[in-house]
């Protein structure tokens, strides 16, 4: 049964794995005008790696291995903590899986002396246990107590946390029954010890009762002194050299402590036969269903994180990208690192769209890319968490897994535009980052028409106020749509120092940015200072402002440049009856 149900599983993760890794071949983040075939994403990949191998990025490859990958350097840098549990779960399970699962194809063959009851082998197995016993428990408290800001735990941490679980301590109360039975005490000395005397068993029995933790239905103590002396004598002579301390397995024996109380029936009920086939059924099950888990990331997570230090985002082949963009998904543990430093974090606690969190757009892209769509009202969620990005790259900068984040945001935002424009208002961080590295492929009638719809939907209200030979009336103001600006009056605050325009993206891309701009943002601080609200809610400037924060992080008064630009845009789209 044990070999019928490894290979089953065997099989079935081997399958899985043939279908994730070609999913990352034939599935894209479709974008317009991407026609590459399978073949041509596989002839791509071999000789960008082919390149690699044979270049000095071979370097940087070691690298990422050894700091990234092995040393989880990334993870460190973010949460200390985090990476403490997920280095005591990698490294414990891989060396239980070592040391235990495979320790007749690998422990054996590099140990002579190896056995599984003995030194240092008996206590090391333990001592992986409980690594991953106490990274489980970290990201258990992390998760359901701690309560992380901004991580949300979905079926597949669920998941990946029971399967974890359960291996590991049906493993550990399989040890611990099978130190309390008295059936495989007389198993051992039948097979092994050779013993004939009764008297004999009997002392050896009194032995391993008083110090190996077996619980006999025949010898209980207290034992007599001299019944132990003669168990001393053959347990020296007979199983010394073959079984350490049941002490050793700290694990185990505390396990058998607890169920001391109820060993005896457990063993007469076989316990230890039935949590054997728990424990093997868990195994193959999480071996079976790898591929298709959140645990399928220890393969991809060292491809994501090779290939972002080694690709060039200018010179690669868009082949190569959309296979990247796949291997990223794959490659997403949803820890929740982009979540909790993400700059449009706080309008997702106001609004309750999950969607605004990078790490729930994530979970979305996945879907969208096996083929499930959205029904209408996801879609707007959707499109409102994809298009309110701010384009600060910060959940890229941040991701333990090396996800280029941001391009994906891109690339989804393009095959949104396709499906169907969303509402103008959500495009403007959008409309000019993406209008900065617009690919020839991309449609500019697809890319442009709803940024120009929305800017001409308010533009003609304020169009007169624009011209330099016409009068402005300091008295004629309506104020009623300007109460959210004149609440918050740090615009007077500005004495027109020019810091805000000088780290502005948005102005630094033109030659002359007043032309195309209307007003920079000193300028709308200066009119927002004179009472000039509409004016400044006229300008261009709002409508391309990227939300990016360089302007108000830099500005020496404290000026809220950046929020007082997005309260300008919604006294423009109020005024210019926009929805």
């Amino acid at each position: 049964m044990f070999n019928s149900l490894f290979l089953t599983a065997l099989i079935i993760f081997s399958l899985g794995l043939i279908y994730k890794v070609s999913n990352w071949f034939v599935k894209k983040i479709a974008a317009p005008g991407q026609t590459t075939t399978a073949s041509q994403r596989v002839r791509s990949a071999a000789g960008g790696i082919l390149g690699v191998l044979f270049s000095a990025k071979l370097i940087i490859v070691f690298k990422v291995i050894l700091v990234d990958v092995l040393l989880q350097g990334r993870v460190f840098k973010e949460d200390v903590t985090r990476w403490l549990a997920h280095m005591l779960i990698f490294y414990g399970f891989m060396l239980l899986l070592i040391l235990h699962a495979l320790d007749s194809m690998v422990t054996e063959a590099l140990f002579s002396d190896y056995y599984a009851t003995v030194n240092p082998f008996f206590f090391l197995r333990d001592l992986f246990g409980a690594m991953v016993i106490v990274g489980v428990a970290m990201v258990v408290l992390r998760r359901y107590f701690f309560k992380t800001p901004r991580l949300r735990t979905g079926l597949k941490d669920h998941y990946a946390i029971i399967i974890l679980a359960l291996i590991m301590f049906s493993g550990i109360g399989l040890e611990g029954l099978k130190i309390t039975s008295h059936s495989e005490f007389i198993r051992m000395v039948e097979d092994y010890a050779g013993l004939d005397v009764e008297e004999e068993i009997q002392a050896l029995e009194a032995v391993w009762g008083d110090n190996y933790g077996v619980v006999s239905p025949n010898v209980r103590g207290p034992f007599d002194d001299d019944l132990l002396s003669v168990g001393r004598e053959v347990h020296e002579s007979n199983c010394l050299d073959c079984h350490a301390s049941a002490k050793w397995a700290f694990t185990g024996f505390s396990m058998a402590k607890i169920l001391k109380p109820v060993a005896v029936p457990l063993d007469r009920a076989d316990g230890a036969t039935i949590l054997w086939y728990i424990h093997i059924i868990a195994c193959f099950a999480g071996l079976a269903y790898l591929p298709f888990s959140k645990m399928f990331h220890m393969f991809a997570v060292p491809l994501s994180l090779i290939a972002g230090q080694v690709m060039d985002p200018k010179r690669s082949l868009p082949a190569n990208i959309l296979t990247r963009q796949m291997v990223e998904l794959d490659a997403c543990t949803h820890c929740g690192s982009c979540s909790l430093n993400c700059s449009a974090g706080m309008i997702y606690a106001a609004l309750g769209n999950e969607y605004i969190l990078p790490s729930e757009k994530i979970t979305f892209l996945k879907k969208m890319v096996a083929g499930r769509p959205p029904d209408g009202i996801q879609m707007e969620a959707i499109q409102q968490g994809v298009y309110l990005c701010t384009n600060c790259d910060r959940c890229t900068v941040r991701c333990p897994s090396g996800i280029q984040l941001k391009e994906l945001w891109y690339a989804v935002r393009e095959e949104l535009l396709v499906k169907g424009p969303p509402l103008a208002a959500l495009l403007t961080p959008f409309s000019f980052a993406r209008g900065l590295l617009i690919q020839p492929e991309l449609p500019a009638d697809d890319y442009t028409r709803p940024v120009e719809n929305a800017v001409a939907k308010v533009a003609g209200q304020f169009a007169e106020l624009m011209q330099p030979d016409v009068a402005i009336p300091l008295n004629s103001q309506s104020l009623e749509d300007c109460r959210p600006i004149l609440k918050d009056r740090t615009f007077s605050h500005c004495f027109s120092c020019q810091s805000c325009t000088t780290v502005c993206p948005v102005v630094g891309n033109y030659d002359r940015p007043e032309q195309v701009l209307d007003l920079l943002p000193h300028q709308i601080m200066g009119c927002l200072g004179l009472g000039l609200t509409q004016m400044a809610a006229g300008a261009k400037m709002i409508w391309d402002c990227l939300t990016c924060y360089k302007c108000q992080e830099n500005c020496p008064q404290e000026v809220e440049v950046c929020d007082l630009l997005f309260d300008l845009k919604n006294v423009a789209a109020k005024q210019g009856e926009f929805n």
